[in-house]
């Protein structure tokens, strides 16, 4: 037993040696809660307490779930179950089904569900794109998991400030039909099995009974994203029994657009008045420096209730201070952040230990662009790379035929006008989908700005080129690299290097939160999510602009100024890009003509003007290059992409001036690959 307490801290081992009964920690972010819940259950199992056949633990991620098992098997217990919410109640729900409902089991929705959907929205009269059928999807979801009826959806999205994807009539009677459609072809959704499994111990007392003669004790972990539909069916599993642990911490509840409320994990000690609450503050994870400033973001939070008042107290040594940097525009500071990133890796921290956080998925294509740069390997998550996007494909193709055409007209504007029929309206629409299909649009006439602004004569077919090598330059294969996502897909989550970028108003807080207490309140518990999730460094900057040379009229997020004083130093300009030296522009070697295109400019040739290409050097070097991708084990397009490969094949440098002077070719690849490529174009190798 005392092997089992080692290592504890006091307030962890009060939590783990609570006696049975209703038992609430209090835990801010990396203070070991799984280690804590899990000790107490391998307690409460050695102690005598309950058997681990009758231990019930949930969680809300595969993810989470499965490392819960792990440590439990590590402490010794096995037969303890650990399943998300969902997945504990399927196996349930096909235990008892022939009891309480007879019949084969209803299959689960899997890819039908937005077919059902859709032909609920055909008869409402309401449009079947795929993003407005996810946003109708989203918002029925919602509904479910707050127990709100189609008759009763009305008032509870104007209570809630729903953003609603459709006038609140219409989603009615989507929402209707579709549970129509749905139980007339005997399928249930995910939220079907909550309810059903609810409803089934609820209304069958031998079910109650023999469910909870099988499981005893409760353990519920991240107890402020529960949903009432959840809480619903954790009270169905406790009857009128007390034997529940719950962990939570309410400055991280970032999901109630999903109905999360963290109210169950506040009200816990009213429910159950001879609880133990115990508060774990101790953070094993972040230097003093990253939690102190954690602690300053949340506490200009408003209407904090003394449940949220955790104040984390750093266990770490020192590290460095965070850093605040503003830029001129996106595209500096996305290239300082790849540089910073670049920095890291040399220094020897791991890529897979470095992320890049922004709110939404929409703000990844610059950094994408700029890791590519510099062939830095990365990886996506919660989201797929910018130019795989349905809708940034979709575009592309539109973008292709208008510039067949070559349409007159400032370039941005042309682009607008190509994307309107695609979705991109004046201002942004209703619904999550929709709008971050709109997010992505915008962001395509961003980077026409960014090439108006870089580009003498930016037209069309010159910007339909760009997006070309830029897509080639980022479709590699998912590596271990460098993780891009959003500030909700990084819960959990945690890096040694963190970069929150893009915190400005009208991102963070979002735009459509303004206005609503509420919802600015749940963005500042996103940024807060963000600064936890760095162990040691953590950087934090904003843009004035979105292209290069753009009008500066942003300003950064209104949640940084109770961080950086007015008169501090960082609260300034303090990272403006370098004055540009004006170079020469560049011109084909062969006619002499000024080149603009980029590919044009990496072979330093027109396309017009034949090639040169030595077929043989350019098969040495593509052998060279596999050789060295498989030894470096990365993707080889971050060795030299194919283009920088036919460059060098066209051009065949003699000295290092000759190949510094191809595009791609920066300091960091010539000192890595630039003898071998001498050497290769010399014919020694």
């Amino acid at each position: 037993m005392e092997r089992l307490l080692e290592g504890l801290d006091p307030e962890q081992r009060a939590a783990v040696e609570a006696p049975r009964g209703p038992v609430c920690v209090l835990a801010g972010a990396g203070t070991g809660k799984t280690r804590t819940i899990t000790h107490r259950i391998a307690y409460l199992v050695q102690r005598g307490h309950v058997a681990p056949g009758q231990v019930l633990a949930v969680t809300f991620t595969a993810r989470a779930a499965g490392e819960m098992r792990t440590r439990l098997r590590a402490l010794g217990v096995h037969g303890a179950q650990a399943r998300t919410f969902h997945a504990a109640a399927l196996r349930q729900l096909r235990y008892f089904w022939p009891r309480v409902v007879g019949g084969p089991h209803w299959e689960l929705i899997d890819r039908n569900k937005l077919r059902l959907v859709a032909q609920a929205a055909n008869r409402a009269g309401l449009s079947t794109e795929s993003d407005s059928l996810r946003d109708l999807a989203s918002e029925i979801e919602w509904a479910k998991a707050s127990l709100v009826t189609p008759d009763a959806y009305p008032a509870a999205a104007g209570k809630a400030h729903r953003d609603t994807p459709a006038p609140a009539e219409q989603v009615v009677q989507v929402y209707r039909t579709y549970e129509q459609l749905k139980n007339d072809a005997q399928l249930l959704d995910f939220d079907d099995l909550l309810l059903h499994t609810a409803a089934a111990l609820e209304e069958h007392g031998d079910v109650a009974e023999e469910f909870r003669d099988r499981y005893r004790c409760f353990v519920v972990d991240e107890y402020q994203d529960v949903t009432p539909l959840q809480q619903r069916v954790l009270d169905a599993w406790l009857g009128d029994r007390d034997d529940l642990t719950v962990v939570g911490d309410a400055n991280q509840t970032i999901y109630s657009f999903a109905g999360a409320s963290p109210m169950p994990l506040l009200n816990f000690n009213r429910r159950f008045p001879e609880a133990t609450v115990v508060r774990l503050e101790r953070d094993y994870r972040s230097t003093p420096q990253v939690v102190a400033l954690a602690n300053e973001v949340i506490k200009w939070a408003r209407g904090r209730p003394a449940g949220a008042r955790l104040r984390l107290i750093g266990q770490r040594p020192d590290g460095p201070a965070p850093k605040f940097t503003e830029f001129d525009d996106e595209p500096a500071e996305a290239a300082a952040v790849a540089r910073r990133v670049k920095a890291l890796l040399d220094e020897g921290v791991s890529a897979s230990e470095i992320a890049i956080l922004y709110r939404v998925n929409a703000q990844s294509e610059i950094f994408e662009q700029a890791l590519a740069e510099l062939g830095i390997p990365y990886q996506v998550r919660g989201g797929e790379r910018f130019f795989q996007r349905a809708e940034v494909r979709q575009a592309m193709v539109a973008l292709r035929q208008a510039a067949a055409q070559d349409p007159p007209g400032e370039l941005p504007k042309v682009v607008r006008e190509v994307l309107a029929p695609i979705g991109l309206t004046d201002d942004p629409p209703s619904g999550g989908a929709a709008r971050e299909k709109w997010e992505s649009l915008l962001a395509l006439v961003e980077l026409a700005e960014e090439l108006v602004a870089t580009v003498d004569g930016a037209d069309l077919p010159k910007f339909v080129t760009e997006l070309e090598v830029r897509a080639e330059a980022q479709h590699p294969p998912t590596v271990e690299g460098v993780t891009l996502a959003s500030l909700h897909a990084a819960k959990g989550l945690e890096w040694d290097a963190v970069f929150l970028v893009g915190l400005v108003e009208g991102t963070l807080p979002i735009l459509h939160a303004d206005g609503d207490e509420a919802a600015v309140e749940e963005e500042r518990r996103l940024l807060y999510v963000g600064v936890t999730r760095a162990r040691e460094h953590l950087w934090l900057s904003w843009a004035l602009a979105r292209a290069a040379g753009g009008r500066r009229f942003r300003r950064r997020s209104r949640f940084l100024y109770g961080l950086i004083p007015d008169d501090h130093p960082a609260s300034r300009t303090v990272a403006k890009r370098e004055p540009v030296q004006k170079r020469p522009k560049p011109q084909c070697r062969v006619c002499g003509t000024q080149l603009v295109d980029a590919t044009a400019v990496k072979l330093s040739r027109c396309g017009t003007c034949p090639s040169d290409l030595d077929e043989e050097l350019l098969g040495r070097l593509r052998a060279w290059r596999a050789g060295r991708a498989k030894e470096l084990k990365v993707p080889a397009y971050v060795v030299f992409t194919d283009s920088t490969l036919v460059a060098i094949a066209e051009q065949r440098p003699e000295d290092i001036a000759g190949l510094v002077a191809i595009a791609g070719i920066g300091a960091a690849k010539l000192d890595r690959y630039g003898a071998d490529v001498l050497a290769l174009v010399q014919g020694k190798r």
